[in-house]
C-alpha cells in the first residue's frame, strides 16, 4: 500500500467557498473566467453567483433539490455552478450532445427540480420532462437584474457532506451512472491535485472540455485555487485551437491524446515556437505516446507534460511530477497527497511490489457511490473490513515500483475511453439494439489498428446504423466503423467471441 501524507487544514470545506476565498484574495480586476463573449473578473463572477443563488430561492429550489443543465460551457454556466452550490443544490451538468435515448434516463434517475437547457433544446426536452424546463434565454436577463440590484438570498446551511454535483457517466450499464461528488470531496481533490500542479496567478488555463464531464468542471476550482484565469473553449473549431492558445495567451493546457495530437498537427503546419506562452500540459483520458509528448516539447519549448491518472468517482489517484518523466516514463504518478493506492488480488489481498493486481484507492476524495443505485455502489465502493476505510475498486489493473509510482496495465471489462471520454461497450450495444430493423449487437473497443467498431445482425447497411447511432449516442461514443453480419458468433460461454468478429475489420485503419 502505498500513500502521501495528509495536505495541510484547508480553510474551504465548500465550493462556492473556493470562489469566496479567490475573490477575497486575487488582485483588483484579476480575470477569473472568460469565453469567446467576453471575461468577468473574479468579483463579476461572484456577484453573478449570489444573483443565481437569489434566482434560484425565488424558484423554490432548495437544499438538496437537483438542477439539471444542459448547456454549452460558457461563463453563465460557471456561475449556475458556484450559484447553485450556494443554493445547497445539485448541480447535473449534462453535455450538450446527450441525446433524448440517454437523457430520458437521467431525468428520470435524477429527478430535478428544474431543467435548464438551449432554447433550441427546450421545448425538446419539455417533450420527456415531468419538471419544468427553462430555455437559457429566458432566465439569465432575470439574473442579471438580480445581479445589477446586488440582490442576495437567504443563507443556505450547506454542510460539507452535502452533494453538490451528480456527474453522469458511462458505466457497466446501459444507461449512464450518476456519481456523487459533495463538497468536501471536490474540495479536497481540487486542492490536492493543485499541491501537485501549481497553479498560479498569472497562469491562463486553456480548457476545451465541457464542463459536463469532470476533467472540465474541475477547472473551475482548479483556476479559482490558483488565482488563475480559466479560459472556456469548447465551442471553438478544431482548426483554430492553436490559434486561441496563443491569442489568449495560454499557459496551462489540459489536453487529452486526441486532442495533443490536433495541436502538434496543427503546430507542424505553422510553427511559431517563440509566440507560445505554455507551461504546462496535463493529460488524462489515455496513455500519451512518447512521440506525441516531444511533439508538444518541441512545439513549446519549455513546456512541461504531466501525466495523470483517475477516474470520475475520485476525480484523480495519481500524478506523475515532470521530473520523472524521462526516469518512469511508462509510470501514470505517484498517489495524490493524502490518498492511498492498494493493489489487489481476487482475494483482496495486497500484492508485492511490482505485481499487477487491481487498482483499490482510498483517501478523503473517494465519493459516496452512484446516485440510486445501491447494487453499483456496493460493487465499487467498499469498506475494508480491517480498517475500516472506505475503498474505491476501480476495476482497473496495474501495479506499483519500489518508489511509490503506479502503472496502468487496462481494464479487464468493456469499459474503455475513446477521445478522452470513458465509455463501456454494453451502453452502445444498447443504443445498437434500440434502432428498429437491428436484432442483435456487439462492440469492439478501439485497438492499435482498429477504431471503435460495431457489427449487427439486421438487414439495415452499415452507415444507416452508424447513422441511427449518431442519433442516440453523444459524438465520441458512435463508432468509426460497422458491418452487418447474419449472425454474432459467440464462446462456449455465450458470449460474444470479439476475437472472430476482429477479423471482419482486419485492414481497417484506426
Amino acid at each position: 500500500m502505498i500513500g502521501n501524507p495528509i495536505p495541510e487544514a484547508r480553510t474551504a470545506a465548500l465550493v462556492h467557498q473556493v470562489l469566496d476565498e479567490a475573490t477575497a484574495e486575487a488582485a483588483p480586476g484579476a480575470v477569473a473566467v472568460g469565453d469567446r463573449a467576453g471575461r468577468w473578473t473574479y468579483s463579476e463572477l461572484s456577484e453573478y453567483s449570489h444573483a443565481v443563488d437569489a434566482w434560484l430561492e425565488s424558484c423554490g429550489v432548495g437544499l438538496g433539490d437537483r438542477v439539471l443543465v444542459q448547456l454549452p460551457s460558457t461563463r453563465e454556466l460557471v456561475a449556475l455552478f458556484y450559484g447553485t452550490a450556494r443554493r445547497g443544490a445539485v448541480l447535473v451538468p449534462l453535455n450538450p450532445g446527450m441525446k433524448e435515448y440517454h437523457l430520458r434516463s437521467v431525468l428520470a434517475n435524477a429527478e430535478p427540480r428544474l431543467v435548464i437547457a438551449t432554447d433550441a433544446a427546450a421545448a425538446g426536452i419539455g417533450g420527456i420532462s415531468p419538471v419544468p424546463v427553462l430555455g437559457f434565454g429566458e432566465l439569465w436577463p432575470e439574473v442579471s437584474a438580480l445581479r445589477n440590484a446586488a440582490a442576495r438570498a437567504s443563507t443556505a446551511e450547506v454542510d460539507p457532506d452535502d452533494v453538490a454535483v451528480l456527474v453522469y457517466t458511462s458505466g457497466s450499464t446501459a444507461a449512464p451512472k450518476g456519481v456523487i461528488c459533495p463538497h468536501r470531496q471536490m474540495v479536497f481533490a481540487s486542492e490536492a491535485i493543485n499541491r501537485e500542479l501549481g497553479y498560479r496567478p498569472d497562469d491562463v488555463v486553456f480548457c476545451r472540455f465541457p464542463i459536463s464531464w469532470d476533467y472540465g468542471l474541475y477547472k473551475i476550482l482548479l483556476a479559482a485555487l490558483g488565482r488563475s484565469e480559466l479560459v472556456l473553449a469548447d465551442g471553438d473549431s478544431d482548426l483554430v485551437l492553436l490559434k486561441r492558445i496563443r491569442e489568449s495567451g495560454a499557459t496551462v493546457v489540459p489536453i487529452v491524446p486526441s486532442l495533443a495530437a490536433m495541436i502538434c498537427a496543427l503546430a507542424e503546419r505553422d510553427p511559431a515556437p517563440e509566440s507560445s506562452k505554455v507551461r504546462m500540459f496535463t493529460n488524462t483520458g489515455a496513455a500519451l505516446p512518447k512521440t506525441t509528448v516531444d511533439a508538444l516539447r518541441t512545439a513549446f519549448p519549455g513546456a512541461e507534460v504531466i501525466r495523470q491518472f483517475g477516474q470520475t468517482e475520485c476525480k484523480r489517484i495519481s500524478v506523475l511530477p515532470p521530473e520523472f518523466e524521462d526516469s518512469k516514463p511508462t509510470s501514470v504518478g505517484r498517489p495524490l497527497p493524502g490518498t492511498r493506492v492498494l493493489i489487489l488480488d481476487e482475494a483482496g489481498m495486497e500484492l508485492p511490489i511490482g505485481e499487477t493486481g487491481e487498482i483499490v484507492v482510498e483517501g478523503p476524495h473517494v465519493m459516496p457511490g452512484y446516485w440510486r443505485a445501491p447494487e453499483l455502489t456496493a460493487k465499487a465502493f467498499r469498506t475494508d473490513p480491517v480498517s475500516g476505510q472506505r475503498r474505491l475498486h476501480t476495476g482497473d489493473f496495474g501495479s506499483m515500483d519500489e518508489d511509490g509510482f503506479l502503472y496502468y496495465e487496462g481494464r479487464r471489462d468493456d469499459m474503455f475511453k475513446r477521445k478522452g471520454v470513458r465509455m463501456s461497450t454494453i451502453e452502445i450495444e444498447a443504443a445498437a439494439m434500440d434502432i428498429p430493423g437491428v436484432q442483435a449487437a456487439a462492440v469492439l473497443p478501439p485497438s492499435e489498428d482498429r477504431d471503435l467498431a460495431v457489427c449487427v445482425v439486421g438487414d439495415l447497411p452499415p452507415h444507416t446504423v452508424l447513422r441511427e447511432l449518431s442519433l442516440r449516442l453523444e459524438p465520441a461514443k458512435v463508432p468509426g466503423l460497422c458491418q452487418t453480419v447474419d449472425e454474432l458468433p459467440l464462446t462456449l460461454h455465450g458470449k460474444h467471441d470479439r476475437r472472430k468478429l476482429a477479423t471482419l475489420f482486419e485492414g481497417t485503419t484506426p
